[in-house]
């Protein structure tokens, strides 16, 4: 486990500042750690993503993180990745629906600019930062920072995500809903009900991970083409092995909807105790007419509510059902910052 009062510095500008470069599995341990205050916001840059990813599309160990201290205090972490004069984020945009720093609550500017000065004076030139959304820690940071001598930044704009903050109750939610919406909500579910016994099950069990996401992966693969041309031998296993360690942290959850006890739905969801994120989702084509890959996601928000999340993160894509639903859109950026 890191030692937090460790001094394996390298030279910064200032004197009471240094920065460190810290091994996956330590900050792991501060993740999982309540004595730091930082703001580990993003799903995709938690040690056990940023390892998993690693694991699953690289090759090698996973290289150190640059940590940033004042004294004895940690001022952020960025997962980011030195090759020759750049800098980049650690993550693909096809998996990894949106990036960030982990900086402490309210040192955001501070970090960034230690840490963009500490790497430049060792020659990175070029940082690609994205995708990022524009309400993160790094684009709110980047926007003020590149009023500084010798910096230059541009973000280009290449999708949106919606996310949506979640009522006390279900019939709230169903009463922020348009008259048509909520309308169609309840025909689809009697609908639903009709057609068999239908019921939301959710499976949190590490033990019993491995065997539904047999039956979650042949949903995913059989709803559309282009999702079964994704799912890739590489990629299944990059699922499987997210779905693993997640479930150990009890951080993910796998929603059916069973119809007469059929799974005919899924989605793929992380549960981090305030917001439930929809990662990814499959159906059964034969089922379509019933609306049940539409009806799964419905439950799932229903099941977050009930469990007292705060908040709902649809994640990458502007798919219409997710604005029919409450989502609001926060575009995603790629951003590239130059020192001159």
């Amino acid at each position: 486990m890191m030692e937090f009062e460790r001094l394996n510095e390298t030279s910064v500008p200032h004197p009471t500042h240094r920065v460190t470069w810290e091994c996956l599995d330590d900050l792991f341990h501060l993740w999982r750690s309540a004595l730091h205050p930082l703001r580990w916001d993003c799903l995709f840059t938690t040690p056990v993503w940023l390892r998993v990813w690693w694991e699953s599309f690289q090759t090698g160990p996973p290289p150190p993180l640059p940590v940033v201290w004042r004294r004895k205090e940690i001022l952020g972490i960025a997962p980011l990745v030195l090759k020759e004069d750049s800098a980049v984020l650690m993550g693909s945009g096809d998996v990894s629906d949106f990036l960030d720093i982990i900086p402490r609550c309210g040192c955001e500017d501070l970090f960034l600019q230690i840490l963009v000065g500490h790497l430049a004076e060792k020659g990175i030139r070029r940082f690609s930062l994205g995708p990022v959304l524009k309400d993160s820690h790094l684009y709110m940071s980047l926007q003020r920072l590149e009023q500084s001598d010798g910096l230059s930044s541009a973000c280009t704009e290449e999708n949106v995500s919606l996310e949506m903050e979640l009522p006390a109750t279900w019939d709230d939610f169903l009463a922020g809903l348009s008259g048509k919406e909520r309308h169609e909500i309840r025909r689809k579910w009697r609908r639903l009900q009709r057609a068999g016994a239908a019921r939301l099950r959710v499976v949190e069990e590490p033990g019993d991970m491995a065997v539904e996401m047999d039956t979650f992966l042949h949903l995913f693969h059989i709803s559309r083409k282009d999702k079964s041309l994704f799912m890739t031998e590489t990629m299944e296993g990059f699922f499987r092995k997210l779905a693993r360690e997640f479930a150990e942290l009890h951080m993910l959850k796998l929603m059916f909807l069973d119809l007469a006890e059929r799974p005919v739905a899924a989605v793929m969801c992380f549960d981090d105790g305030e917001c439930l994120h929809l990662y990814n989702s499959g159906y059964d084509p034969d089922y379509q007419s019933l609306s049940v890959g539409l009806m799964c996601k419905v439950m799932s928000i229903r099941h977050a509510i009930r469990q007292g999340r705060k908040k709902y993160d649809f994640l990458k894509g502007s798919e219409p059902y997710k604005f029919r639903l409450g989502g609001m859109p926060v575009e995603i950026c790629r951003c590239l910052l130059n020192v001159h």
